[in-house]
């Protein structure tokens, strides 16, 4: 009888050793692995935008709740604005008990009553107790907010639960940025500390509308806005769209006429001007299609109605659902926009389509510097009324938020942590 060969197992496999030379394991393992997201907003489309922008491109775009910071609206609270929401909010709790007998409850967007207890609001310490409960089993928590009144929420999850979130601001908080892992901003928000800003903006505003200090190393800078546009949602709208759309005589000029605003004041008189503009290019259009803001002055799409609305190659959207606005992006084939929205400006500048500029030389400072950032890039022109629209020019799309998303990456990465495969 023949001796039984030894019998060789397999060696266990090696655990993947990280470059400091530590197996993941000891580097967070499953407790390092972040899977979903919080987000804060404020209830304005553009704040939100950013936050959803920046999920999708982490790829949480299925991972992630939204949560608001509502203030009270109606009567004596539109007076109310400029303080802090907290204490807004006490005023307005205060004031309906007072006088419960006099006021009459308003009524919110979704049906509710906007008194202090009717609203969903995001909550600092019921967000910081479901990220320590749920930390074991799924992970951390990143939480992305953008707007005035969500800073000092996120600040808060981040003092009360630091080890377990990471917590990112967008656009920036003026102070204190040591209260977030991340703050991501337009680099012009720092244009009041260049020696341009310097010599524009008066010393006694310059603490109201820019950091305090220059930006550290926990500070992403952008060009433009964050957002939701990108290959993919372009892709989609296309196909959603392709009825409407295709058959349209070409090339496609689209028109977005924002409002005018602190950093860009115009009215009537740039209204005129676009629209003698429009007219003297749309020899060269197949379609054109004008869309106005939410924001946009009465006085200022009147004037542009009552000498397009006629023409046969314009449509004017009457602002009634569906939003045609994705659909532009993917089927334009040029933009004009006005000056004022640097979101507005921020999207179509994401495909790489030819974009006009309108009223550029009424913005003032820090707006001011970044259509120089864009003009500098090649990635507008001043709209004057001599192009023919029918030729085309590119240029390389901008990536901000793809960009900032990278950066949010390697930030994770240097606290131990990253983001599911």
């Amino acid at each position: 009888m023949s001796p039984m060969k030894p019998i060789r197992l397999p060696e266990p496999p090696s655990p993947t050793v990280s470059k400091g030379g530590l197996p993941d394991i000891f580097e967070g393992g499953v407790y390092g692995v972040v899977r979903r997201a919080v987000v804060i907003g404020n209830g304005f489309p553009v704040s939100e935008n950013q936050c959803v922008g920046l999920v999708r491109a982490l790829g949480l775009a299925d991972k992630h709740v939204l949560y608001r910071v509502t203030r009270p609206k109606g009567g004596i609270n539109e007076w109310l604005h400029w303080l802090p929401v907290s204490l807004h909010k006490t005023l307005d709790y205060l004031l309906r008990k007072i006088f419960r007998h006099r006021i009459t409850p308003l009524v919110s967007e979704n049906g509710g009553s906007v008194g202090l207890s009717s609203v969903l609001e995001a909550d600092s310490k019921q967000i910081v107790t479901m990220a320590r409960e749920t930390y074991e089993k799924e992970g951390p928590l990143l939480v992305i907010a953008s707007g005035r009144d969500t800073i000092s929420i996120a600040s808060s999850i981040k003092r009360l639960a630091s080890e377990n979130v990471f917590v990112i601001q967008i656009n920036h908080p003026r102070t204190q940025l040591n209260r977030f892992d991340l703050v991501i901003t337009p680099r012009h928000d720092y244009y009041a500390l260049t020696p341009e800003g310097q010599e524009q903006v008066p010393r006694f505003l310059r603490k109201w509308i820019t950091p305090h200090e220059p930006p550290d190393k926990n500070v992403v800078l952008t060009l433009g806005a964050l957002h939701q546009v990108d290959f993919a949602a372009l892709r989609s709208a296309a196909s959603v769209w392709h009825d409407e759309f295709a058959p349209l005589p070409k090339p496609l000029l689209v028109v977005n006429i924002g409002s005018s605003s602190g950093y860009c004041r115009y009215g009537v008189d740039l209204a005129k001007h676009l629209t003698a503009n429009l007219l003297r290019v749309i020899v060269s259009c197949g379609t054109v299609r004008i869309c106005f803001s939410n924001r946009t002055p009465e006085k200022v799409s009147n004037v542009i109605v009552k000498e397009l609305v006629d023409n046969p190659k314009v449509f004017i959207w009457d602002g009634q659902e569906p939003d045609p606005h994705m659909g532009h992006l993917a089927w334009a084939d040029a933009f004009v926009v006005t000056a004022d929205s640097v979101s507005m400006i921020s999207e179509v500048c994401s495909t790489g389509k030819p974009v006009y500029v309108m009223g550029a030389e009424h913005c003032r400072w820090k707006l001011a510097d970044f259509h120089k950032s864009l003009k500098e890039r090649g990635v507008v022109r001043p709209f004057t009324g001599s192009e023919d629209i029918s030729e085309s020019w590119s240029y390389p799309p901008l990536n901000d938020t793809a960009e900032a998303a990278h950066k949010v990456h390697q930030a994770l990465i240097e606290r131990g942590w990253r983001l599911r495969p």
